[in-house]
């Protein structure tokens, strides 16, 4: 991969200031508020699907076509990444930063108020589908749009810090909808949650987002974005267009380390409290709490990822992350069944190793040079998430009915794929 070279980025090795924790923190509360809205949606997957789909219908079916509205936001991250990223890279990241909290709480604030299938009918899962949409073509500009913004910000001896504390706080947004998800579980009896209950998380959602408005008013444009605009050094072309024809190698890179990102993310964090409480028989609030649990360690991992690949470089970090992933999933899943005491530690320990995550970035950052950075970034990143963030819930559902270690297979094999890739990086000499 190519080694970025920037004056605003390289030339200057100072320390983290006070301006850059105020970004990093600003950045990072603002996600996790915004990533909430985005993943709320799969802790109360039971009973969306319950209340948006025909009673009469098989319970592993309704179970299906609810993942695959989920896997629908995926789906739909390429198209409002790519935009946002061709105007991020040509009118810069702050715009696009403010732009994509928009699109994503208007339509969570929406979906807690959706009539559902015994009020409209087909109508409802039409309309809930179309709203997952809209989330996910935001969700598709924030992500990396978040990433190059701290990125730009921080000196370059510490962008693996800067994008793991952002992973951080985006995975907290999931800690914080487990949290709210638990809560709710504990506070309302199950007539209660299928009446009313459930829409409370959503409608919260839209609170989130006008104050994750208020937060990014106080954020400025990035140094690298400022120095070429004023040196007139934006993209000549269409950005995409540069990353395709030049960046090639870059991009697959990116997509398959993206892939092991999303294994982690989807199948450990989000897809086990649903698959622990079907095939194990664990209550919704025990799942719950072990997934925060999860969560908190998947928080720090994030950032200890981040730090290694400064310390290490990205090589190293990632193929032992990769490593540390499938063993840790595999202990995960395989002795669970027989050891369902083992709970807490061992969904901590599979959380932690999902933290693996916090180093993608700091690839895919040094991948593209700052003119076509964010395209590059949220084309390889989104494409992946789409491809297989999306299929990943229907494929790991699908799998279970044939063997309980379905996603620990997956997690497994998708790690050695990352694994394998990150021996393709150039080697880095230490910090």
């Amino acid at each position: 991969m190519q080694t970025v070279s920037s004056s605003a980025l390289s030339a200057v090795q100072r320390p983290l200031g006070r301006s850059d924790y105020k970004t990093l923190a600003l950045a990072a509360l603002g996600g996790a508020l915004e990533f909430y809205d985005f993943i709320i949606f799969v802790f109360f997957a039971t009973v969306i699907g319950q209340l948006f789909f025909p009673p009469e219908i098989p319970d592993w079916l309704r179970q299906l076509q609810t993942f695959g509205i989920f896997a629908a936001g995926y789906l739909a991250r390429p198209l409002g990444g790519i935009i946002m990223a061709h105007f991020g890279d040509l009118l810069g990241r702050k715009r696009m930063f403010a732009l994509s909290i928009l699109l994503m709480s208007v339509p969570t604030l929406l979906m807690g108020l959706l009539p559902t299938y015994a009020s409209i009918g087909l109508a409802a899962p039409i309309a809930l589908l179309a709203l997952r949409i809209l989330q996910g073509a935001a969700v598709g500009g924030e992500v990396p749009g978040a990433w190059v913004f701290v990125a730009e910000h921080v000196p370059a001896k510490r962008i693996g810090y800067a994008c793991g504390t952002l992973t951080a706080g985006l995975t907290a947004g999931i800690l914080l909808g487990s949290l709210v998800a638990t809560a709710a579980n504990s506070l309302f009896t199950q007539a209660q949650l299928h009446d009313y209950g459930w829409r409370i998380p959503f409608l919260l959602g839209g609170i989130f987002g006008i104050c994750s408005m208020y937060l990014r008013r106080w954020l400025e444009e990035t140094p690298v974005f400022a120095e070429m605009k004023q040196k007139k050094a934006l993209a000549a072309e269409l950005p995409l267009k540069t990353v395709l024809r030049e960046h090639r190698l870059a991009v697959l890179q990116s997509m398959l380390l993206t892939w092991m990102l999303s294994a982690g993310i989807v199948v450990v964090i989000l897809l086990t409290p649903p698959l622990l409480q079907k095939s194990l028989g664990f209550d919704a609030v025990t799942t719950l709490q072990a997934n925060s649990l999860a969560i908190v360690f998947l928080t720090v991992g994030c950032v200890l990822a981040g730090t290694l690949a400064d310390r290490f470089g990205a090589r190293r970090a990632m193929f032992g992350g990769g490593l540390l992933l499938a063993l840790c999933s595999a202990l995960f899943y395989g002795l669970l069944p027989s050891h369902p005491d083992w709970l807490l530690p061992l969904y901590a320990l599979a959380g932690l190793s999902v933290g693996v995550a916090g180093a993608v970035p700091y690839v895919m950052i040094r991948a593209f040079p700052p003119a076509v950075r964010f395209s590059g970034l949220s084309f390889s990143y989104n494409m992946a998430y789409a491809i297989f963030g999306g299929l990943t819930p229907i494929l790991v559902s699908l799998l279970a009915k044939a063997t309980p270690l379905a996603p620990a297979y997956y997690v497994a094999a998708v790690a050695l794929i990352g694994m394998l890739t990150a021996l393709s990086l150039p080697r880095q000499a230490r910090a």
